[in-house]
């Protein structure tokens, strides 16, 4: 089920703290992270597994950089999986040593790759091209390799990543020939990977990509090479829609563990989860400006758009919406929520039961968390929005909200145009 909010007084609760007052005191549109959630998330997919063998979560920070979601984070325990060299350093700033990073990049360049390598992290590697240069590079370098498995799964084609003739990782009937190269050129080979997409709702496309990753590994061991860890990425899904079933984690740990203690003598797991742990732990408030009723449609118009939250846009995606100073009201019509961007693809929300809506009202978009502000950009020179921590009825800033001028710092008008 998706998560529930408190109500006190017909206003959304987030962590103790109102939804009005965060608007009043930190302006709209605004981020609110919740930090136990994240915890609780953090606890419950490593729980999961860890109970039936050795276990380590590489959060997938690709879905939220934000560098006190990183300490919070670091202090659970957590490993990184990072894909470029700016989330490399990153979460190095956010407290996290080297060796608790993977870095996974796809169509590296030399510079990236020799940066990454000079700062100790291991590098699991996404092409033959990728490994041949890296052997110039950092020779004898701790790797891992992404393979394509030939399974797929995601909530949008965008995010489907093992598919066969993906652009992701080496392909099948590569991967035995690769491993004996790298053994040949002399790097210090610890394990295998594979991703099959973002946002899976259900068991079967990981036990599939699974059973790829047990046979390569009793194949690869004929090699003379005995890996150390299986990486099964990351891809778990959260319910979007209130009624919408959750992954069954239990289910899931139970068979993937199963099937590697039964048919290979690998000890260690690795996960990579993202959304599945920052996902419902934010909620992003937006403000009303306007109402408008063009007739075949109503318009909810708020200050956050596509530039703000791009995944509606983007991959179609659902974001259940609430009037967060309305909450539990009753509903009074069919609306659109839409932003204040130059574009007809700017929306949130399409044809949602809300209560009436005045300007001013606090629009609640739920499951912010992964991919939100991560993907924000300045489109129509809009600055990004700022980002707040809520933790048990207390509220600090985590973020400032850009300035206009920001948007200018790095660019330069030459001279000759002055005049």
């Amino acid at each position: 089920m998706m998560r529930d909010f408190e109500c006190k007084n017909g206003v959304m609760m987030i962590a103790g703290k109102s939804a009005v007052e965060l608007v009043e005191e930190f302006g709209s549109p605004i981020y609110v992270c919740d930090e136990a959630r994240i915890r609780e998330n953090y606890r419950n997919i490593h729980g999961a597994f860890s109970r039936y063998m050795d276990t380590k979560i590489h959060y997938a920070c690709k879905a939220n950089t934000s560098l006190a979601v990183l300490r919070i984070l670091e202090q659970e325990g957590s490993g990184i999986d990072a894909v470029s060299i700016g989330e490399v350093k990153t979460c190095l700033k956010a407290g996290f040593t080297p060796d608790r990073i993977m870095y996974t990049g796809v169509n590296v360049s030399d510079k990236e790759l020799k940066e990454v390598a000079d700062l100790g992290v291991m590098i699991n590697i996404d092409s033959i091209s990728e490994m041949e240069r890296l052997a110039k590079i950092s020779p004898q370098h701790e790797i891992s390799f992404r393979i394509t498995p030939g399974v797929g799964s995601g909530h949008s084609d965008k995010v489907i990543t093992g598919s066969k003739g993906a652009k992701f990782g080496i392909p099948l009937r590569e991967v035995i020939g690769t491993y004996a190269r790298a053994k040949d050129l002399g790097f210090k080979i610890k394990g295998i990977h594979a991703h099959i997409g973002s946002g899976g709702q259900s068991v079967e496309p990981f036990l599939d990509m699974m059973q790829v990753i047990v046979d390569l590994v009793n194949e690869i061991k004929e090699l003379g090479i005995d890996l150390e860890f299986i990486d099964m990425g990351g891809g778990i899904g959260v319910p979007y829609k209130p009624q919408e079933d959750e992954m069954d984690l239990n289910e899931l740990a139970s068979e993937i563990t199963d099937m590697i203690e039964q048919q290979t003598d690998i000890k260690t797991l690795i996960l990579e989860p993202g959304r599945y742990i920052v996902c419902d732990a934010v909620v992003l408030l937006t403000k009303v400006n306007d109402v408008k009723d063009a007739g075949t449609k109503k318009y909810i118009g708020c200050d956050a758009g596509f530039n703000t939250l791009i995944r509606p846009a983007f991959y179609d995606s659902f974001h259940y919406v609430a009037m967060a100073n309305k909450f539990g009201k009753a509903c009074v019509s069919r609306y659109d929520v839409v932003g204040p961007i130059c574009e007809s693809g700017d929306y949130m929300a399409h044809d949602r039961v809300l209560p009436e809506p005045v300007e001013g009202d606090i629009i609640a978009v739920y499951n912010a968390g992964a991919y939100g502000f991560s993907m924000s950009s300045n489109y129509n020179s809009r600055p990004l929005c700022g980002e707040v921590l809520v933790n048990d009825g207390k509220a600090e800033l985590i973020r400032e909200p850009e300035t206009i001028e920001e948007l200018w710092r790095h660019q330069r008008i030459p001279e000759r145009l002055m005049k």
